[in-house]
């Protein structure tokens, strides 16, 4: 997210039109990359038609900005429950009467061309959803988070390469292999972050004990010691769950790996390459993840010892809205955006380093952690249930810090990703950590 002075309402539009812009900009990338029939096509019963995402963007900027925040009558009432999220299962969309890829393209052109004239004149104030600009900011990051899942879906789709991206910084530094973050109080949340989603809030204090963690999360060659040595053959490194997902699904390696003559390869948007061993493992579950740390004689790191790895100052006390501080990520801090398809290798980013330089805590890789997804004390929904409450719960898990496919706008050390602990379909890696107090280093 841009610096801004939000209590300048001019300053405020031009930071809301280049987030908006920005999004649209990745949708038209997404989008255009394919031909229309592969656009209604269904790449995996996981994910919808590129074309539903595409429809659902507009669909859902009409439904916020226009009517809510506008009073605008409705454009088209009857697609409404074609492209609600909550109304039809991802499998069943493509069976659905859905707008054909030009009409789709005209619908979402048309609600942004009277979005950036309600932009222009809104006062940006004197309601909550205006207050700050909430409602433009929470539809910028919509349209983004629903850009990511399409790169998803890009990278399900069989077929050849048609992204491209330059390949990412790399990593010249030796680092130690972990960090240690002493015990302590630190605030968790935000009540200030201005686009901040529900369950991000409010702020609240937590006390933590000291802890060990992995500099940079684990790599593709860390993980193949795993594999090797029987990992995926041995309940004694998994949960019950999780052994019993491993055999149901018979996982023998991350998603997109296959091994050839001794040689481990993965399929990458289309480009079939030797994994690299340096990069941070990506399409991994959380019972992998959890597999993983078990065998490592470590664990995954709570959500809580994350966020404070990632935000916590130790000399001010104060909580960060990044681990490099509060300015918004840029190129030498983070890797984000689809700026390069790939995670960077482990250890890149020293600018990005957070005070207890832990590296690449934003973008990359999703990160698993061991919370399940539950409301902070004080939590209210807003500005509706479906976002965050109806989640809470032990079926999902928590992920953090974003990947290299995530927007800065919607991406930041306060911002809370949740799923279900058996997918591999998403950008997810982890690093582990391992208590501290009780060993003389705390």
């Amino acid at each position: 997210m841009l610096n801004a002075d939000r209590t300048d309402p001019a300053v405020l539009r031009e930071l809301i039109a280049t987030e908006l812009l920005a999004a649209r900009e990745r949708t038209g990338l997404l989008t255009g990359a394919v031909e229309d029939a592969e656009l209604v096509a269904q790449h995996s019963p996981l994910m919808s038609p590129l074309v539903w995402d595409l429809a659902h963007i507009g669909n859902q900027e009409e439904l916020w900005l226009l009517r809510n925040v506008g009073g605008r009558d409705p454009m088209h009432p009857e697609i409404d429950p074609l492209y609600d999220a909550f109304e039809h299962p991802r499998a069943e969309r493509p069976s659905l009467p859905l707008l054909p890829p030009d009409q789709a393209r005209a619908y979402a052109y048309e609600v942004r061309g009277r979005v950036l004239d309600l932009l222009a004149a809104s006062p940006l104030e004197g309601a909550p959803l205006l207050d700050a600009g909430f409602a433009f900011g929470m539809i910028a990051q919509h349209e983004q988070q629903h850009d990511e899942t399409m790169l998803i879906t890009h990278q399900l789709r069989k077929g050849p390469a048609v992204l491209d991206a330059p390949p990412p910084p790399a990593a010249e530094d030796t680092l130690a292999p972990e960090v240690l973050v002493p015990a302590g109080p630190f605030t968790m949340g935000t009540d200030t972050e201005p686009w901040a989603l529900d369950n991000e809030r409010p702020a609240h204090l937590v006390d933590l004990p000291a802890f060990w963690l992995d500099t940079a999360p684990v790599t593709n060659a860390a993980y193949q010691a795993f594999i090797a040595d029987g990992g995926y053959r041995d309940p004694r490194w998994w949960t019950p769950a999780g052994w019993e997902h491993r055999m149901a699904a018979d996982l023998t390696a991350p998603l997109f790996w296959t091994q050839r003559d001794g040689q481990w390869l993965r399929r990458r948007f289309g480009h079939v390459e030797p994994v690299p061993p340096n990069e941070p493992v990506l399409h991994v579950s959380w019972y992998e993840a959890d597999a993983y740390a078990r065998w490592a004689g470590r664990r995954l790191p709570t959500e809580a010892e994350w966020e404070k790895a990632a935000r916590h100052d130790p000399v001010t006390g104060r909580s960060r809205r990044f681990p490099w501080g509060d300015d918004p990520p840029g190129p030498e801090h983070a890797n984000l955006g689809q700026r390069h398809l790939r995670p960077a290798p482990a250890g890149a980013y020293p600018q990005g380093a957070s005070p207890y330089g832990a590296r690449q805590l934003i973008g990359d890789v999703w990160e698993w952690t061991a919370s399940d997804f539950t409301a902070y004390p004080g939590f209210r929904a807003w500005p509706y249930r479906e976002y965050s409450e109806v989640f809470f719960g032990p079926e999902y898990k928590v992920l953090r810090g974003g990947s290299f496919a995530v927007a800065p706008v919607a991406c930041r050390g306060t911002f809370r990703n949740w799923d279900y602990p058996i997918r591999r379909q998403i950008f997810s890696g982890f690093r582990t950590a391992r208590d501290a107090e009780g060993r003389g280093e705390a």
